[in-house]
């Protein structure tokens, strides 16, 4: 089961307002399992940025001047591209679904149905009633490391939720000792495999035997005593 978790930064609230998306943030998972791969942009909204945002993500007007914009191939391409028709999972899924939508319909291009989007907020009240439920909480309640978030950033926070989300449909078992095929950068180079197994090697040195010389013969001497008695079931 092929899932997207992604996050973006905006300059506001609501793109009918004006408002647009700065960074696109999006991790691959399969079986709820991160598989290494993963889209990031930064984005020109070809805008000033307010300072409340700023304030959120960091990314000034400035910096983002010398990215593409939404439009542009490299952006909106690639990104349908490696979403393809997988289930798009983020944290208040409306507000990123709103935005994404805004740019496609502007395109015009397919957008994004409410069905394909999967809420882990929605998720965390059901399982958590009364709890808080931003990201940052339910981080600490499954004790994800945010040393790194001082500020919000698209990608980071995907990868923070692809945690939180793991825990939230069942826990860390369920990786089963499966790793990380590989590590992905922005050319999103697809692998035929999303996930190994680890190489199980052989040990070093053998371990010792837990049983005694005496304790071995004396079990050996009882079997013989069972004659066509014994029963045994493998």
């Amino acid at each position: 089961m092929r899932e997207i978790v992604f996050d973006t930064e905006t300059t506001g609230l609501d793109p009918a307002n004006g408002d647009k998306v700065v960074e696109i943030g999006m991790v691959e998972l399969i079986d709820y399992i991160p598989t290494g791969k993963y889209f990031h942009k930064y984005i020109n909204p070809m805008r000033d940025m307010p300072i409340e945002a700023f304030k959120v993500h960091g990314l000034s007007a400035q910096f983002l001047a010398d990215f593409p914009t939404f439009g542009d191939p490299e952006i909106c391409d690639a990104m349908l591209e490696f979403i393809g028709d997988a289930k798009l999972i983020a944290h208040n899924a409306e507000f990123d679904r709103k935005f994404l939508n805004y740019e496609l319909a502007a395109l015009n291009l397919p957008t994004i149905e409410f069905e394909r989007c999967i809420d882990t907020i929605v998720i965390a009240k059901k399982k958590f009633p009364g709890a808080p439920a931003s990201l940052d909480a339910l981080c600490r309640r499954f004790a994800i490391d945010l040393k790194d978030r001082s500020l919000h950033g698209a990608l980071l926070d995907a990868k923070l939720l692809a945690a939180v989300y793991l825990e939230l449909m069942g826990g860390r078992e369920r990786s089963f000792g499966f790793e990380n095929s590989s590590s992905s950068s922005n050319d999103n180079s697809q692998n035929n495999s999303a996930m190994n197994l680890r190489k199980i090697g052989q040990r070093p040195k053998k371990i010792a035997p837990l049983l005694t010389e005496q304790e071995i013969a004396a079990h050996d001497e009882f079997v013989k005593t069972l004659g066509d008695k014994a029963f045994w079931v493998i």
